[in-house]
């Protein structure tokens, strides 16, 4: 037995009516998904560290995801293990002509550009007769909202509605902002606030897209140095036996100061 069939073998067991696992037994595929998920940024986390032990054990929990799903599948006479493979096999022969015919692309670019027509090509196949097809479709709902600003604006940019430079996307902010700023002085309903703030974190995230930064990891490295400065301030407040709670704002900047400024030294 292969490692492979191993693995689906203690899947069948762990669901097994009788003898299998009681948590294991009583899961579906919305209670599974967001360990599903949290498997996905594990993974990134630990790509993001560079610790290779970590990403062999967080890619291991991600395939388990998997071999959850289809077991659940197979259960309920929908679809196997085996065929999620052989039809990400097909799709990745028939997204690569380059490589398995006689297709000619000769840049990452090219190959990029192919990729989404061919995506968007299978979309429009999928799509029910009654429905108007979008440039917007596919681009999944569960997606972090960050992540799924980007690309949705992607989306849009490859059908013509996009601005050229960066300028007009500072006059879009400077625009959301004077808006929610007279929100705020005309004491708007939190959801109203909430409509204003989104917008202009949505302008944000166009800015990334057009400055070619990534979105999510930009505000990532943002909490980990505000995560590593605050705990700076703790750490010199604990030497003079204190907390934060039994400090001040006032000599909290001060002490971000210092933090930034030994980060620079």
């Amino acid at each position: 037995m292969d490692q492979i069939e191993r693995l689906l073998a203690i899947m069948v067991q762990l669901r097994d009516p009788a003898q299998g696992c009681p948590w294991d037994r009583e899961q579906d595929f919305a209670s599974i998904a967001p360990y599903t998920v949290e498997e996905a940024y594990e993974v990134a986390q630990a790509i993001a560290d560079g610790d290779m032990a970590a990403l062999q054990d967080e890619l291991g929990d991600l395939l388990f995801q998997v071999v959850f799903h289809a077991r659940m599948a197979e259960e309920g006479g929908r679809f196997r293990f085996a065929d999620i493979v052989a039809g990400l096999c097909d799709k990745m022969v028939r997204r690569h002509p380059h490589v398995f015919a006689d297709a000619e692309i000769v840049s990452a670019a090219a190959q990029t550009q192919s990729w989404e027509a061919m995506k968007a090509e299978e979309r429009a196949a999928k799509a029910a007769p009654e429905t108007a097809p979008s440039a917007l479709d596919g681009v999944a709902r569960a997606l972090p909202a960050l992540s799924r600003a980007v690309k949705l604006q992607k989306r849009a940019a490859r059908a013509g509605f996009d601005w050229p430079t960066t300028a007009p996307v500072f006059d879009k902010l400077d625009e959301e902002l004077a808006e929610l700023r007279a929100e705020i002085q005309a004491g708007a309903a939190r959801e109203r606030l909430a409509e204003e703030l989104g917008d202009v974190m949505f302008v944000c995230a166009n800015l990334c897209r057009h400055l070619g930064v990534d979105a999510e990891a930009a505000l990532g490295k943002s909490n980990a140095k505000f995560e590593r400065r605050f705990r700076r301030i703790e750490a010199l407040l604990a030497a003079s036996g204190r907390t934060p709670e039994q400090s001040g704002l006032a000599e909290m900047d001060r002490l971000w100061d210092q933090a930034k400024s030994e980060e620079s030294a």
